[in-house]
Formats: structure tokens, C-alpha cells, sequence
């Protein structure tokens, strides 16, 4: 597996056009490898995120996670910028994973529920499934905390017993795919978390977490802790 990141100025046109619709980024990540690339091996799949650079309002990051190595000319020419990214092996990461460890970590998720649709006596079926978006902080924070304990972590705790996690950049993001108007509800989770199933957890890591991978949620990264975590 490698983690890749590739910055993005937003002093041009193009970049700004480029960001602001999800399906253009994911089109433009599966051009960044080859036909017949893996796509998804044992290890994990194609995910990625868009970082705000940290004190650059100028700047994006565009995080990659993958089974093989990228090249990002493409991108870096469509927006405009110099020919620059950076790739590492994410496997050293990924096989140092044990049960106790904190890491700091990020989410950018979509954050929704199933919720059943009655559509009327006629029909043999009468119930189906909607699929609708958390939109309080409150519903967000449960859809997380309510999913950690099948993904091989937990959230840390402060001395007071508060969860070590923030919720930041709650947005409704529109976009226009195959020339209808796609809408997510996305969410991104910043925090301290404790590994406890070493192996669900490298999963999550590889394979992301909820839906609408393929539009920029779902990928998580992890960093050692500082020891004056803003987090909690």
C-alpha cells in the first residue's frame, strides 16, 4: 500500500473548479494509474481526501491511498501547478498497528442512516430503504461513536472523561455526475483513538469507513501523538 499527497493552489481557476466537484477528483485519481492497476488487493483499495494545507488558505492537500504507485502529472497539470507530489510506502505504518497504541487520526466521512419508506398497500414489497444524511453534530458524533467498536478502535478520553474528538467542515457538498445533481452530507472527525483489534483496525486504514469512498470520504489517516495534542 502507498500514501500519497499531492498539493493543490487554489490561486487558479482551474484548481478551484477542479476541488469543488467530487466526481472530477475521482476521475481524476483512477487516471492517476494504469488500466490494468490494481484497484483493490488484500491490503486495501483506491481511497482519498482533500486536506486543508495547515496555515495556508491557499492550499489543499489531496490525500491517496492505494495498492500501487500513482503518477499525478495529469492532475498537476490540469490544475495549473508545478509537477510535485509525494509517495511513501504506507505498509511499515500499517504493520506497526497494535492492540493498546494511540494515534492521532482524521476522518473526512459521509455520515448517513437507512431509514424505511412506506410505499403503500399496492405494493407486495411495502417498505424499502432510503438512504438519508446526519446533518446535526450530535447525529454525527453518534454515527461515529456508534461504529468504532466494530472497526478495532475507541475514541481516547481526557482526565474528565470527555471523548478526545472534534467535528469540524460539516458541509453539504452538491455535484453533478452523469448530469444529475449528487448530494453528501460529510463530516470531518479529528481525535485520539486507542486500537483495540489490531487487524480490524489496519482494515479500516486500507478499506476506509462508510460510504461514498469513491467521492472522497471514508479514508482515514493516523499520526503519532504530540504531546500537546489540540484534540480534547
Amino acid at each position: 500500500m502507498y500514501l500519497s499527497r499531492v498539493p493543490i493552489s487554489l490561486t487558479r481557476l482551474s484548481a478551484m473548479a477542479f476541488v469543488s466537484s467530487p466526481y472530477k477528483v475521482h476521475a481524476a485519481v483512477e487516471q492517476a494509474f494504469a488500466p490494468d492497476a490494481k484497484r483493490e488487493d488484500e491490503h486495501g483499495r483506491i481511497l482519498w481526501r482533500l486536506d486543508e494545507a495547515p496555515g495556508n488558505q491557499d492550499e489543499v492537500w489531496l490525500y491517496v491511498v492505494s495498492p500501487e504507485r500513482p503518477d499525478f502529472t495529469h492532475i498537476c497539470e490540469q490544475v495549473g501547478g508545478p509537477v510535485s507530489w509525494a509517495t511513501k510506502d504506507y505498509s511499515p505504518v500499517l504493520s506497526q498497528v497494535e492492540k493498546g497504541q494511540l494515534w492521532q487520526f482524521r476522518l473526512k466521512a459521509n455520515p448517513v442512516r437507512k431509514v424505511l419508506v412506506d410505499k403503500g398497500r399496492r405494493e407486495r414489497a411495502g417498505v424499502i430503504g432510503s438512504i438519508q444524511g446526519h446533518v446535526t453534530e450530535a447525529q454525527q458524533r453518534a454515527w461515529l461513536l456508534d461504529r468504532v467498536e466494530a472497526q478495532g478502535f475507541r475514541i481516547a478520553q481526557t482526565e474528565e472523561g470527555y471523548d478526545r474528538l472534534i467535528i469540524s467542515h460539516r458541509r453539504r457538498e452538491k455535484f453533478k455526475r452523469h448530469g444529475d445533481v449528487v448530494t453528501l452530507v460529510t463530516a470531518q472527525y479529528d481525535g485520539i483513538l486507542e486500537v483495540t483489534d489490531a487487524d480490524a483496525f489496519r482494515h479500516v486504514l486500507g478499506f476506509g469507513m462508510g460510504r461514498s469512498r469513491g467521492f472522497g470520504c471514508g479514508l482515514m489517516t493516523i499520526a503519532p501523538v504530540r504531546e500537546q495534542s489540540d484534540v480534547g
